[in-house]
Parts: structure tokens; C-alpha cells; sequence
């Protein structure tokens, strides 16, 4: 598929970007499970190694969907921009506050605790309710979603695209409706989310690989 605008830098990158992100995301899950595995009691946080591992793991990840949705910027046709733009914004803010919250976390909230700091817990803590929990929904049910939500009308064309498209709508859906167990104060409400943006979110990331590989740079015209 030719695509106007987009170069093989473009895509070359957003695929694999995209892949890394599929790739970090299959980790991700699999710590996730194993963590869950360990726990005496389902109100227990996870504990290390695997909540270390799940704090780079995102660190990591979220700069890399920032770049897949600057491809996807790229890749949109004139018409849909707008709302791909609007949609790398969104990523923006969610890879800002999530790298931000989860960074303190893995590098100093220890220390502060082990300093005596009796409130440290209220901050830093994945155990509702803390700041930090709090922060993370925000950046990934409600600005995570909305990126899915925008970035999904530049998928129009062909069966492959429609896939992208409807897959990006249920993501950024069920990461939306993760956000209904903040005001019941119910983090197994809140784990929705985690379907959306952890789970489906996989296969988005794998088919927008696939759909920057097949994508052709447009030759520039001379003369």
C-alpha cells in the first residue's frame, strides 16, 4: 500500500516501535501473572522481583508508544490529522505522567520510606489509596484511552486497517471503563483497564506493525 507522506524512515521506525511495544507488552503480562501467582491474599501488592521488573517494563515501554503514535500521525491521511495529532497528544501526557510516577517509584520511594517518612505509603503505593495509583489511572484509563479512541479513524482502509480500527476502539473502551472503580473505590472494578491497555492493546500494536511494514514510500516527484 502507497501511502503520501510517509517514508521508509517513517515506517521502518513505527514498525519497529510497534513490535517492541507487542513484544514488552507479552512480558509485561506474563510478570503481571506471576506476580498475581505469588500473593498469599488477591489484596496483597506484588512484590519483587516483579513489581521492579513491571516498573522498567513501562519506563520503557511508553516512550516507544509515543513514537508509534507519531507514525501513526505520519501515516494518517490529510483528512484524519486532526485526530491523529490529538491522539499523539494524548500519548504524550500518558507516557509523561506514567514514566514520571513509576520512575519515583523504582528509584527513591524506598528510601523515603525506609527514612521513616510516615505518609510514604499515601504517596507512592500501588495499594488503594495512594497518589501514585491515582496518577497511573489517570495516565493510562483515561489518557492511554483517548489516544485509542482518536487514533483509531485513520484506520478506514481495507480489512487490515478496519481490524486496527475496531481493536483500538475496544481498547481505548475498556481502558475508559477501568475508570468506574475509582469512585466505587474497587481496584478489581479498576482491573478492567488493565484488559484494555495490557490486553488488547497487544494486538493493536502488533497489526500497526504489520501495517507499517506493508506501507510503501510515495516516490517525490521531479521535474
Amino acid at each position: 500500500m502507497e501511502h503520501e507522506g510517509i517514508t521508509r524512515q517513517h515506517h521502518s521506525l513505527g514498525r519497529v516501535a510497534a513490535l517492541a511495544v507487542f513484544f514488552l507488552l507479552i512480558a509485561y503480562l506474563i510478570t503481571l501473572v506471576l506476580g498475581f501467582l505469588s500473593l498469599e491474599s488477591p489484596q496483597d501488592p506484588i512484590g519483587d522481583p516483579f513489581f521492579s521488573i513491571l516498573e522498567l517494563l513501562i519506563v520503557v515501554m511508553a516512550p516507544l508508544m509515543v513514537i508509534v503514535m507519531v507514525a501513526v500521525h505520519t501515516y494518517a491521511s490529510p483528512e484524519t490529522r486532526m485526530y491523529s495529532l490529538t491522539a499523539l497528544a494524548f500519548m504524550v501526557l500518558m507516557a509523561s505522567i506514567t514514566c514520571s510516577v513509576h520512575f519515583v517509584i523504582l528509584t527513591v520511594s524506598r528510601q523515603i520510606e525506609s527514612a521513616g517518612f510516615p505518609e510514604a505509603s499515601l504517596l507512592f503505593s500501588f495499594k488503594w489509596p495512594s497518589v501514585a495509583y491515582t496518577m497511573d489511572i489517570l495516565a493510562w484509563d483515561f489518557f492511554f484511552a483517548l489516544s485509542m479512541l482518536f487514533a483509531a479513524p485513520v484506520f478506514r482502509r481495507g480489512g487490515l486497517e478496519k481490524t486496527v480500527r475496531i481493536l483500538m476502539i475496544v481498547s481505548g473502551v475498556l481502558s475508559l471503563a477501568g475508570l468506574i472503580g475509582v469512585p466505587l473505590a474497587n481496584m478489581n472494578v479498576r482491573n478492567i483497564g488493565i484488559i484494555g491497555y495490557a490486553g488488547v492493546s497487544l494486538f493493536v500494536f502488533l497489526l500497526l506493525g504489520v501495517v507499517f511494514g506493508r506501507t510503501r514510500e510515495v516516490p517525490e516527484e521531479t521535474g
